[in-house]
């Protein structure tokens, strides 16, 4: 009589295949860790990214609306010092918004469309100062200043 054949012994570590799908397994598993580790830090980075622009937005429409925003309008028209003696002189500012044209009268510095414009008078007696803008579509405003000679 043969032998019965013997069971052939299969071992844990004689299949190639358990070795090969868990290798596969670890390493879709750490590649897949590491995509969404960082698709939540690029998640963190947008939304950073957004509310530092939306704080910007905010400060740079604050800046064009202290800058008269889309208004025609003189901002600001003064003189320092408003009394002086007769041999001195004074600063005459503006500020204007949106304007096509400026004119100053009397005509004693050279003047145009700024968002801040500073110049010397020396007037011999008291003089006020007319300040005039014109937008493009003919419209005007004006603004006045004395500068007082003692």
């Amino acid at each position: 009589m043969l032998p019965a054949p013997e069971k052939e012994k299969r071992s844990i570590f004689r299949n190639p295949f358990l070795y090969t799908s868990t290798a596969l397994l670890v390493a879709l598993l750490y590649v897949g860790w590491v995509f969404y580790s960082r698709w939540q830090e690029n998640q963190a980075y947008e939304q950073q990214l957004a509310e530092r622009e939306a704080r910007k937005r905010e400060a740079d429409e604050r800046a064009v609306e202290l800058m008269g925003g889309s208004r025609f309008d003189i901002l600001s028209f003064y003189a320092t010092p408003s009394v002086i003696h007769e041999d001195q002189s004074a600063t005459v500012c503006y500020s204007v918004s949106n304007a096509k044209k400026v004119r100053l009268e009397p005509p004693d510095a050279n003047v145009w469309p700024s968002l801040s414009h500073c110049f010397h008078v020396s007037p011999k007696k008291t003089t006020t100062y007319t300040l005039t803008i014109e937008d493009g579509e003919g419209h005007e405003k004006s603004a006045f200043v004395k500068v007082t000679v003692e």
